[in-house]
């Protein structure tokens, strides 16, 4: 039986092949996944915020697009994964909340979450392959170490293969 692993909000894990990772429930958070397909290595983020800079309580580098990515990758590279390797696909940062007020930035965790995300993982020059981002609905995810295949679970909006 393949080993599915959760990993909950402000969370991150890595799995060999077969090994499978699972994340519910991604709102305006979103989910960073890293894979080596020679090692077939897997690793998962679920973020929920874009910067660990602007909070005191920062502890928990799994919260933060900024710490979590870098996490991800020590943990992959620990276990055999190359970072040269890696190709990075994103879901989730979805507008949970209806905002009257267009300049309310706050709200706008989703997006902040995607753009942190997309700006760390090009910083450390880790190509996107897949992004499933956005709209007004959550998410649920699986990461398969043996494929790669990140899958996109939503109500209403069917699932998707990226």
């Amino acid at each position: 039986m393949t080993e599915r692993i959760k990993v909950g909000m402000a969370d991150m894990n890595v799995v060999r092949s077969p090994g499978v990772l699972v994340s519910l429930g991604l709102g305006s958070c979103v989910g960073i996944a890293l894979y080596d397909e020679f090692r077939k290595i897997a690793g998962l983020a679920h973020i929920m915020l874009p910067s660990s800079k602007m909070i005191r309580n920062n502890e928990n580098k799994a919260k933060f697009a900024d710490t979590a990515i870098a996490e991800v990758i020590a943990m992959m590279t620990s276990l055999g994964a190359n970072k040269d390797r890696l190709k990075a696909k994103i879901a989730g940062g979805a507008q949970m909340f209806a905002s009257n007020n267009k300049a309310s930035n706050l709200l706008k965790i989703g997006e902040r979450n995607v753009i942190a995300s997309l700006e760390v993982l090009k910083e450390l020059q880790i190509p996107i392959v897949g992004q499933d981002t956005g709209g007004t609905y959550g998410r649920t995810v699986e990461l398969y170490a043996e494929t790669g295949v990140f899958l996109i679970k939503t109500i209403g909006h069917g699932i998707k293969e990226i």
